[in-house]
């Protein structure tokens, strides 16, 4: 092959590998984080103790028992007094329990949804949730506990229209999982064999690496201002983002560490380069094969004897 042809191989080999480290890393975290459940089930349940996300279930288990009961002028206040316990409760053991749970049903529905093509928003039922605040009213003695109407509240996860908007590229993705980053590799590995200039080959490729997952970050930053935009109220939109955060924590993680791993890696190439023996190598060779130093022309004896005439010689 010659060494054109290497060039152009190479080049298109190192490209298509940068190009695949985004997709690479998202279509792991696809696979791995949302398609599993319990990674999915790990990664909300931090969330069971962060104050937006106990108001939001708060307000969504207030407003669908409130929906059920009427006490005439005591309204506001029973609401009050509901909503207050319902947040004291998410401090509590048994709404973690609950929370987990919730969530393992509403990865189970969002999986199916995205398998067999069913139609309709996934949510997250919060009866388990009244339920446990309904007896624990009853434990402290409040009257008329025993007559709230235990309902299934619930937080829409996906609606039928993101659901529809993600169904395809998402299940493509977890059908990918570690085959995207795997190809990103081998075409790495045969770019760089095949490079003429290798160290050059490896510092543009790092810096593609890097430049891919810094693209992947943009565009999560962007998917979440899109994602909440669509929220009306700010309690919604600050449950929402630390729900949207808690998930792709680790897909940001990845993604730093690629940016991090790729310009490390480009800098120590270029150094090597500017500044490694394989450069005094080739600066002392081309001294070698420069021009050799002019001497002065060794003068005859002759022309020395004459040039001194008051000197003696023998």
């Amino acid at each position: 092959m010659t060494r054109k042809a290497r060039t152009v191989v190479a080049t298109v080999l190192l490209v298509l590998a940068c190009l695949l480290v985004p997709l690479g890393t998202l279509s792991t975290w696809a696979k791995y984080e949302i398609g599993d459940s319990d990674r999915y089930v790990s990664a909300m349940a931090p969330l069971a103790g962060d104050p937006d996300v106990q108001n939001a279930v708060a307000d969504a288990v207030t407003t669908g028992i409130m929906k059920n009961i009427s006490v005439g002028p005591l309204q506001s206040t029973v609401e009050r007094y509901l909503h207050d316990a319902v947040v004291s409760f998410t401090d509590t053991a048994a709404f973690r329990k609950a929370w987990d749970t919730a969530n393992r049903a509403a990865h189970d529905a969002v999986q199916q949804s995205l398998d067999d093509g069913s139609t309709g928003p996934v949510t997250l039922d919060l009866a388990p949730v009244g339920e446990q605040v309904k007896r624990q009213l009853q434990d402290d003695g409040v009257p008329f506990a025993d007559q709230i109407p235990v309902t299934h509240s619930e937080i829409t996860i996906l609606s039928a229209g993101d659901l529809d908007q993600l169904r395809t590229v998402f299940h493509m993705l977890q059908i990918a999982g570690l085959w995207l980053p795997l190809a990103a590799l081998v075409f790495a590995v045969a770019g760089l064999l095949l490079a003429v200039h290798r160290r050059r080959a490896l510092t543009a490729t790092a810096l593609g690496a890097a430049l891919g997952a810094a693209a992947l970050l943009v565009a999560q930053t962007i998917a979440r201002s899109l994602t909440l935009g669509d929220l009306d109220s700010d309690a919604d939109k600050a449950a929402a983002g630390a729900v949207y955060d808690a998930l792709t924590s680790s897909m940001r993680t990845a993604s730093w560490v690629i940016v991090g791993v790729g310009a490390a890696v480009a800098l120590g190439a270029w150094l090597t380069g500017r500044f490694g023996p394989g450069r005094s190598a080739r600066a002392a060779r081309r001294t070698a094969g420069g021009s050799a130093p002019q001497q002065s022309p060794v003068r005859p004896y002759t022309e020395c004897r004459e040039s001194a005439p008051g000197r003696a010689f023998p």
